[in-house]
């Protein structure tokens, strides 16, 4: 029997991708100054004002009011509330344990050359190609049975409707087009709505077919498992698929705050779940692992965390 999926996608300009954005290049002007710089913040925009709130510990001086403002212009009121990070959090950190509690999951699958669902390879190909024709606030949407497209979805500012219509159907073949279902749209971004980090966690993730743990990924530095775990499980996920030739595989870690080791590691491959062992699952290992020192975690924040051909892709 032939599954219906649905999944949808967002282009950098939409309002919480602004935020996820500016959230990741805040964390990489404190990482290139220093590399054990503790970074966990928050950002809401729209309408006129960019908030930033969180907790920064670092040697590097960074001005982040002129980060902000070379994203969203000069015409925006800034406003911040830094502290330092708990010492609580800290004290569990300082001797290499995860940030935080949580649940990371990771997912390949060989439905696509990225090992990426679908449906979410589509659903973001459509967003990437039309944000090319109209690179502003913009939403894609696949509904798909078996490898049949059933319908698509596609919703973007400035984009004239028979426009739009026309460069979906070069790209996209389906039963049904829905193009513009509110009509042609000129104010996006933060200009017509507000913007929060985070709130795009399945965006970033691998659709709603695949459970999310919970935690976000932008504004946060690899002590924080929400993040780096959630990179070493999918980098798991690739390895297994392959060694196994499965069809697909979910790895599932999971996390207390301050201790090193996690208390969970399961990969479910093709429905028979193993125990993961052979990797070094500590926040330092996984940071060494996937050389996340290296890593420009702003381009992570636009397009999606996986299936991008970053180092826990291959």
């Amino acid at each position: 029997m032939k599954k219906i999926r649905t999944c949808e996608f967002v282009s950098p300009k939409h309002p919480d991708k602004i935020c996820d954005f500016i959230a990741d290049s805040i964390l990489d002007a404190f990482w290139l100054k220093d590399k054990n710089s503790r970074v966990a913040v928050e950002v809401m925009g729209g309408h006129g004002q960019v908030n930033v709130s969180g907790e920064i510990t670092s040697k590097a001086r960074v001005n982040i009011k002129d980060i902000v403002r070379k994203i969203v212009g000069k015409n925006f009121a800034i406003n911040l509330k830094i502290s330092q990070q708990s010492p609580f959090i800290g004290q569990g950190v300082d001797v290499g344990g995860a940030g935080d509690q949580g649940i990371m999951n990771g997912y390949a699958t060989r439905e696509t050359k990225s090992l990426m669902p679908q449906e979410y390879e589509l659903a973001r190909y459509l967003c990437q190609e039309i944000f090319k024709h109209y690179p502003y606030d913009g939403k894609t949407q696949i509904t798909m049975e078996g490898k049949k497209v059933l319908s698509v979805v596609a919703s973007f500012q400035k984009a004239k409707t028979k426009d739009l219509l026309k460069l979906t159907q070069s790209l996209i073949k389906a039963e049904e087009y829905l193009i513009n279902p509110a009509g042609d749209w000129k104010m996006g971004g933060f200009d017509a709505d507000s913007g929060l980090s985070g709130r795009k966690i399945v965006v970033d993730a691998y659709g709603p077919r695949v459970a999310v743990g919970g935690g976000s990924f932008s504004g946060k530095d690899c002590t924080k498992v929400d993040r780096s775990g959630a990179y070493m499980a999918r980098k798991i996920a690739v390895d297994l698929l392959k060694k196994y030739k499965a069809s697909e595989v979910l790895v599932s870690l999971a996390y207390a705050i301050g201790k090193v080791d996690p208390v969970m590691a399961v990969a479910d491959i093709d429905g028979q779940q193993i125990e993961i062992k052979d990797y070094d699952l500590t926040p330092g290992g996984i940071r060494k692992f996937l050389q996340l020192e290296k890593q420009n975690f702003s381009k992570t924040a636009q397009w999606g965390h996986f299936g991008q051909n970053f180092i826990w892709d291959k």
